[in-house]
């Protein structure tokens, strides 16, 4: 029986799962905030010896999260759980004193979870059991980093019960003289070289070409090891598979020198346009050979990574030696087309890989490659699964996660490539943040963009016919709506703010860019409160559900403070040099629109329907009539756009759930200027923020080539919202 010690000195898994979610939105990192806690730091105070109390861990927790509306009854449990440490036998005892903790014991655990580079991880965790700082850890410390280690992996998912022996390897293999002592270059070497470990601390880019990138994965169906070519076993049939190839070990076998990965590029330019299959051991799962025809039973064949056709081991050199990528042909950028030079032919050095190989690109005739950019923090996990299963669909150096220097080194690569395709994944921000950087890239033909939705809005997405949302269908079918889609021009518009005061405070203006909208005044106040509370509490907003309700929360207490009103008093609009009369209509918000979706598919301008008979209303530089604006269609390509006033937060919400149609139409213009003469709330393509009195000017950029999607039905993959 347990008993309440054990209780108390465990996690649930609904613990750990908001536990991961604080550490996602924080952008601090444990080795800095113990430093907080140490002699000299802010919090020293709390620190007693090398332990802390209840209050001190709740304010380690507060620095380190940043943030404080966790429950008190959470961070009781989680400080419960670090109080008892792991012991061989499984024993427990409690430590440092009753009611206390060891903040090292904390940081090791916190580290192993964090987004970080494995080998700052391992140097770390080092470095905070070596109290004497002599850089010598005798077995009992490094004991001590392996049970954190261990608590982690399990409430990550991992069996423990294969990765114990793994780690007991490493340790025997670096405390080879026996000497129960392990110096820091040891632990760092021993840490780098087993695999299970590496991937436990986060490894995800290969340091060169011909490495797996492993993640830990369990199987519902009979799997096997690619090394000892046994069965996985256990409930979850638990082993690492490779994101890129799909090639799945035992954890213990991952050090046993498997199969390489495929290759990527060509080391030789002789190589170059040499289509070589690339054939990696597969459970085929009973596919039919391709050359024989027959069924090949488990890990009796090989599949090729590019064009995935599968063969016996005996019939891979019967067929043709030839690879034309498979059904992603069109999509692919191959191996063969990828190719390394020395440094003295490429002196720009734009295009270095980890271990020093300087990548140029060949053309590759008959096919658009897909250049792919996934923000793995869009849409929840969404972003991660999406990036993982493009590595392996496409050529993993034709995937590029945006967290890891931004879109500049794709660009980079492709820059020379002339017929190319963009998938983006994300939300609107992480378009325009693309869009903004192949403008800096300055391309001779700047590629065509495909939008997969991850974030919230999407309104970009819509107006593209992408969707309001990716639901995680197929993404074979997205490439192949790719490939059916035609390129339709997108305005891009420039917005300059001149403060009538710079010296009066006020928050910074997000973008220099409109590509969706600009509005002042309502809505931009309703978004404004959103986005301050997200940038509170970012674990509230996790989902497009729960965003929504809030949305509708802010609105309904902006209905009853109403701070816009008489809006028309605070600010003046010209249209190409056109005073806008804004009538009799009591507004209390102004949006400037360039496409026809906004806050998720609320179309202000609404539809125009044309009388039968009714001339085509004439291409003017600005439009202001009442009765030739009902006629105006939106059109993301005419360089104009159009002016919509808004009555107030209940007309929103009206308009954002269908019940009305649309807000007032007041101009159709190609060029804008507002003056305002009190701080107002403002917005540009979602990001709000406070403006003192100002002078703005909207004026056209330039268009990026966009890609539309087909029309399709609704009840397809793509859904209008």
């Amino acid at each position: 029986m347990a008993s309440s010690d054990d209780s108390e000195g465990s996690l649930t898994p609904v613990d750990f799962i908001q536990l991961q979610k604080y550490m996602e939105y924080s952008s601090l990192r444990v080795k800095d905030v113990i430093k907080e806690f140490q002699p000299g730091g802010r919090h020293a105070q709390h620190s007693f010896g090398e332990g802390v109390d209840a209050a001190g861990f709740r304010l380690f927790l507060k620095t380190y999260l940043e943030g404080d509306d966790f429950s008190d009854d959470f961070c009781r449990r989680l400080f419960h759980y670090f109080q008892h440490v792991e012991q061989e036998g499984n024993t427990k005892s409690t430590l440092p004193k009753k009611g206390r903790v060891f903040l090292r014991d904390v940081s090791c655990y916190f580290s192993v979870l964090e987004e970080g580079q494995p080998r700052e991880k391992l140097e770390f965790t080092f470095k905070l059991y070596d109290k004497d700082m002599n850089g010598v850890l005798d077995s009992s410390e490094v004991d001590r980093i392996i049970t954190q280690m261990m608590r982690a992996a399990n409430y990550l998912g991992w069996d423990v019960t294969e990765l114990r022996p793994v780690l007991k390897d490493m340790m025997t293999a670096i405390d080879a003289d026996s000497s129960g002592t392990v110096t820091l270059e040891e632990w760092v070497k021993g840490g780098m070289n087993n695999v299970p470990l590496l991937v436990l601390l986060g490894l995800k880019v290969p340091e060169k070409d011909g490495q797996h990138i492993w993640r830990m994965k369990d199987f519902k169906k009979p799997t096997y090891c690619g090394v000892c070519q046994n069965m996985l076993l256990g409930l979850r049939k638990q082993g690492l598979s490779c994101t890129c190839c799909k090639y799945t070990v035992h954890s213990q076998c991952a050090n046993k020198n498997p199969e390489p990965c495929a290759s990527t590029f060509v080391k030789s330019k002789k190589s170059i346009g040499v289509k070589a299959h690339d054939w990696i051991r597969a459970d085929c799962k009973s596919s039919k050979c391709q050359i024989c025809h027959k069924k090949i039973k488990n890990l009796a064949g090989r599949r090729c990574v590019w064009c995935e056709e599968v063969r016996h081991d005996e019939c891979l050199l019967s067929g043709s030696p030839s690879c034309d990528c498979g059904p992603l042909k069109d999509h692919i950028l191959p191996p063969w087309a990828i190719y390394s030079v020395s440094k003295e032919e490429d002196t720009s050095l734009l295009n270095v890989t980890p271990d020093g190989q300087v990548l140029q690109i060949a053309p590759v005739p008959n096919a658009h490659p897909l250049l792919v950019f996934v923000n793995p923090k869009s849409g929840g996990k969404q972003g991660e699964k999406v990036l993982r299963k493009f590595q392996y669909m496409l050529n993993p150096r034709q995937v590029y996660n945006l967290s890891n220097g931004g879109p500049g080194p794709g660009l980079q690569l492709l820059r020379n490539l002339r017929d190319y395709r963009i998938l983006v994944c994300g939300g609107d921000g992480t378009v325009g943040w693309l869009l903004d950087a192949i403008d800096k890239v300055d391309l001779q033909v700047p590629p065509a963009v495909a939008v997969l939705p991850l974030g919230t809005g999407n309104d970009m997405a819509r107006c593209l016919r992408w969707g309001g949302g990716y639901e995680g269908s197929d993404l074979r079918e997205i490439l192949k709506e790719i490939e059916a889609s035609k390129i339709i021009p997108l305005d891009r518009w420039s917005i300059q703010v001149i403060p009538d005061d710079p010296q009066e405070a006020g928050d910074p203006v997000p973008y220099k860019i409109i590509n969706n909208y600009f509005s002042i005044g309502v809505d931009a106040s309703i978004a404004h409160r959103f986005h301050s509370m997200r940038e509170k509490h970012p674990q509230r907003f996790n989902s497009r559900m729960k965003n929504k309700l809030r949305y509708f929360e802010f609105a309904t207490s902006e209905t009853i403070s109403a701070s816009c009103k008489r809006l028309k008093e605070c600010l003046m609009i010209e249209c190409c040099g056109k005073a806008l009369d804004f009538g009799n209509t009591a507004l209390e918000g102004i949006a400037v629109l360039n496409i026809p979706s906004m806050h998720g598919g609320s179309n202000l301008w609404g539809e125009s329907k044309k009388p039968e008979g009714a001339p085509e209303v004439e291409p003017s530089e600005v439009i202001t009539d009442p009765e030739l604006l009902k006629l105006v269609s939106q059109d993301m390509s005419d360089k104009r756009l159009e002016v919509v006033g808004l009555e107030g937060a209940i007309e929103m919400g009206q308009i954002y759930t269908g019940l009305k149609s649309a807000g007032h139409r007041l101009a159709q213009t190609s060029q804008i200027t507002i003056r305002t003469i009190k701080a107002l709330p403002m917005q540009i393509d979602g990001e709000p923020w406070m403006q003192p009195p100002c002078t703005i000017y909207i004026t056209h950029k330039n268009q990026a080539n966009m890609l539309m999607a087909a029309a399709t039905k609704p009840s397809s993959f793509f859904h209008h919202k």
